[in-house]
């Protein structure tokens, strides 16, 4: 039998954000341990890198195969591209090609929005979210906290905050189909309405190329959410020391985070942080470690691991399966 390919819409259509947070959740809950998972393998090519990334977990066996073209926005192209290999683990029996660029879309907010939202149920009122950046995983963060939290908050206010306000205007190869006009405002990066934005906002999102910090947090609440999913890299971060050390700090893996997030490593290297202080995502989804919003700003810093993928690729798998029973 020759493996279905699952095309970008077909995956959109079977894992809506709210499913996606929910088989992410379900996973980790029921036992999926990330520390287990294989590293990121990193190639370099002479322009950019091959980013591999297997895993298994029960019936699936799979491998992402991702590049990072760093050029390739001046092409009107997306930095990164990728295909997903899903197998059955029994016979290692080729069971689904997937669009691996709309998997990573689809898994990574899905995976941000599980890690925090025990503290995003923590309360019913309307949320202010501040974006920075406006590319596919900003607008997926909204639309994925818009999914996950219908019914019980709504957005009240989202601002994009970016360097260039009019290039957000227009749907640039590799943006989502939805303007950031068309569901927030665009705000110029450094402006005093984007440092209100952020003083103000209940959760900020970083999902930035960015590799120094964004935003001063001291001008931060104790009850805001930070997210920050734009570096896999040790030596860059969208946020500074000072957020690390006041925040409770969320990792997918502390080896993980301690090996490629810059947020992290930089700050324990200045003090303002220990290795010991981290908390796996797994541990506050299952209560093993309680909660400290809203006494404390919650900080989840995600690198992408592979396991995530894995759980995405077969739930939109499982979801075709059970459409065509």
């Amino acid at each position: 039998m020759h493996p279905r390919f699952f095309t970008a819409p077909e995956i959109r259509d079977l894992l809506s954000p709210a499913q996606a947070t929910e088989a992410i959740t379900r996973a980790l809950c029921s036992g999926l341990d990330p520390s287990t998972d294989t590293p990121r393998g990193i190639v370099g090519l002479e322009r950019g890198q091959f980013l591999v990334m297997p895993a298994e977990r029960s019936a699936y066996a799979g491998i992402k195969i991702a590049t990072v073209a760093p050029n390739n926005p001046s092409r009107e192209l997306p930095r990164v591209q990728a295909l997903y290999l899903l197998f059955d683990s029994d016979t290692l029996t080729p069971q689904a090609i997937l669009d691996g660029t709309e998997l990573t879309a689809v898994r990574t907010p899905a995976v941000s929005i599980a890690a925090v939202l025990p503290a995003l149920l923590h309360r019913t009122e309307p949320l202010q979210v501040a974006v920075f950046g406006a590319g596919r995983q900003g607008i997926g963060h909204i639309e994925t906290l818009a999914g996950v939290l219908r019914g019980h908050r709504s957005l009240q206010r989202v601002s994009y905050i970016v360097r260039n306000p009019l290039s957000c205007l227009a749907n640039d190869p590799g943006r989502s189909a939805v303007a950031p006009s068309a569901i927030g405002e665009v705000l110029q990066a450094g402006s005093t309405a984007a440092e209100g934005a952020v003083a103000a906002a209940d959760v900020i999102i970083c999902a930035t190329s960015a590799s120094e910090p964004l935003f001063d947090s001291r001008m931060l609440r104790n009850d805001s959410i930070v997210i920050a999913v734009g570096s896999h890299e040790p030596h860059v971060r969208e946020v500074d020391a000072a957020l690390c050390g006041r925040a409770q700090v969320v990792v997918e893996d502390v080896a993980t985070a301690l090996r490629e997030s810059g947020d992290i490593v930089m700050a324990i290297a200045e003090g303002t942080l220990s290795e010991e202080e981290l908390v796996p995502m797994k541990d506050l989804l299952t209560g093993a470690v309680p909660l400290q919003y809203p006494d404390r700003p919650l900080f989840f810093k995600s690198s992408g691991m592979s396991w995530e993928d894995l759980v995405a690729a077969a739930a939109v798998v499982e979801a075709s399966l059970a459409c065509s029973a």
